[in-house]
C-alpha cells in the first residue's frame, strides 16, 4: 500500500511530527509498506527525529515561514503554488492514501484528484482557536472554527485522538478516534527516591508553563529541595526564564533544550506535571505514565481525562484550580510510596496506547477506505 503523509517541517521536536514519524516508520520498516513524507518548509534541514531509510521524503519548497508580517498577497502566491506543486507529485506517487496533519493544504488536499482517499488527522481540540484570544479576535476564529468543520466533513475520514474531542465536533458521519501510541517498552521504572519533578512540551502560551512556575513558586517554600525541570524550546523561553529569575527560583528550576531520548529523562525524575491550557492528546503524558511517573495534570480539554483516573494512577486537576494543584503534587512530594503505587499504576494502564494496538487501528482504517475505491 502506498502511503503519504503531509506536515509542514519535520525539524521541530514537538509531538506531532514524533507522533508522524513513528507511525511512518512502524508502517515502513514493520508492515513493509511504501511510505513517503511531504513538507512545505524542511528547508533543507534534518529531520528531528530519526526516519527510516525506507521512507521517501518530499520538500515542495513553499517556505511559508519566510513570509513575515503574514502579509495577504504573499500568503496567496505560496498556497497557490503549494497546490500546484503538491497536485503534481501525488500525480505522480499514485498513493493509495494521503494525510494531511490539518496545515494548509488540508484547505484543497481532498479537491485533488489523483485516486487516492483522502484522511484528515486533527492533533489539538476542537476549540483551540478561541485559547488566547480576545476582542474582534474572537469573531474571526469563530468563523475559523466553522471552516474548520467544513473541512474536516470533505474528507474520506476525519480523525481525532479522544472521545471527549469526538463529542465537541458533533454527528459528522466521517469522523473517528484513534488514540497516539506510545512506543516506550521500557524495562526501567522512573527513580521514585529523587527529589526531581519533570514537564516536557513546546515553550508556548498552549502548555502554561508561566502557571507552573508560579504553582512551583509556592512549592518550593515547603520542598526547597526538589528541583523542577523543563524540556523545550518555544518563543516563550526568554519570559519563562525571566519569569524563573524574578521569583527566585533559579537554583531548583531549569529549562532545558529538547532531547531526543526523553524516556531517559523521565526514569531520572519522579513526578510528572502538566499545565497545559489546551492538548489534543499529550503524548508526553502517556510516555511519562508507560515510564511509572505519577502525574499531576489539569483537566483541560483534551486527553488529560481519557487519561487518568483521578487518585488511581495519577491526579487530575480542575482547570486553573492552583490550590488543589499545589495540594496534589505536594502530596506526592512527600510520600515515596504514593509516587510508587500511583506510578506503577500508570504504567499498568497505559497498554491500550501500545504502538501494536494503535497501528493496527490505522491499518485497518487504511483496508477499509482502499476496499472502498
Amino acid at each position: 500500500m502506498k502511503i503519504v503523509y503531509c506536515i509542514q517541517s519535520l525539524t521541530a521536536a514537538g509531538g506531532m511530527e514524533r507522533v508522524l514519524i513513528n507511525k511512518a516508520n512502524y508502517l515502513a520498516d514493520i508492515l513493509g509498506e511504501e511510505v513517503s513524507i511531504i513538507t512545505t518548509d524542511q528547508g533543507g534541514a534534518s529531520p528531528f527525529y530519526p526516519v527510516s531509510r525506507r521512507i521517501k521524503c518530499f520538500d515542495l519548497g513553499i517556505n511559508y515561514c519566510d513570509n513575515t508580517g503574514n502579509k495577504l498577497g504573499v500568503r496567496l502566491r505560496k498556497k497557490h503554488l503549494h497546490r500546484k506543486r503538491l497536485k503534481k507529485l501525488l500525480t505522480e506517487l499514485r498513493a493509495d492514501i494521503v494525510i494531511s496533519l490539518f496545515k494548509k493544504e488540508a484547505d484543497f488536499l481532498y479537491k485533488i484528484k489523483d485516486g487516492s482517499k483522502k484522511i484528515l488527522e486533527f492533533h489539538f481540540s476542537r476549540f483551540y482557536r478561541l485559547q488566547h484570544t480576545s476582542g474582534w479576535r474572537i469573531l474571526w476564529k469563530k468563523i475559523l472554527l466553522k471552516k474548520d468543520k467544513y473541512l474536516a466533513s470533505k474528507y474520506d475520514k476525519f480523525v481525532v485522538l479522544t472521545e471527549e474531542d469526538r463529542g465537541l465536533w458533533g454527528k459528522a458521519g466521517n469522523i473517528c478516534v484513534i488514540h497516539n501510541a506510545c512506543d516506550f517498552q521500557t524495562e526501567k521504572y522512573a527513580d521514585w527516591d529523587v527529589k526531581r519533578v519533570i514537564a516536557v512540551g513546546r515553550l508556548d502560551y498552549q502548555k502554561g508553563y508561566d502557571r507552573l512556575i508560579a504553582i512551583w513558586k509556592q512549592i518550593h517554600a515547603a520542598f526547597p529541595a526538589w528541583t523542577l525541570e523543563i524540556f523545550g524550546e518555544g518563543e516563550e523561553r526568554e519570559e519563562l526564564i525571566r519569569q524563573v529569575r524574578e521569583s527566585g527560583l533559579e537554583s531548583v528550576v531549569t529549562i532545558h533544550e529538547p532531547v531526543s531520548d526523553i524516556r531517559e529523562e523521565y526514569c531520572k525524575s519522579s513526578v510528572y506535571v502538566m499545565t497545559s491550557r489546551f492538548e489534543g492528546m499529550p503524548m508526553v503524558l502517556i510516555e511519562a505514565m508507560a515510564c511509572g511517573l505519577p502525574v499531576v495534570a489539569y483537566a483541560c480539554q483534551c486527553g488529560p481525562r481519557e487519561m487518568i483516573q483521578n487518585g488511581e494512577n495519577g491526579f487530575l486537576i480542575e482547570e486553573g484550580n492552583e490550590k488543589e494543584f499545589v495540594q496534589k503534587l505536594s502530596l506526592l512530594m512527600q510520600d515515596r510510596e504514593l509516587r510508587a503505587a500511583i506510578g506503577k499504576r500508570a504504567a499498568d494502564r497505559t497498554s491500550r496506547f501500545s504502538k501494536e494496538n494503535i497501528m493496527r487501528q490505522w491499518t485497518e482504517l487504511f483496508c477499509s477506505l482502499k476496499a472502498d475505491n
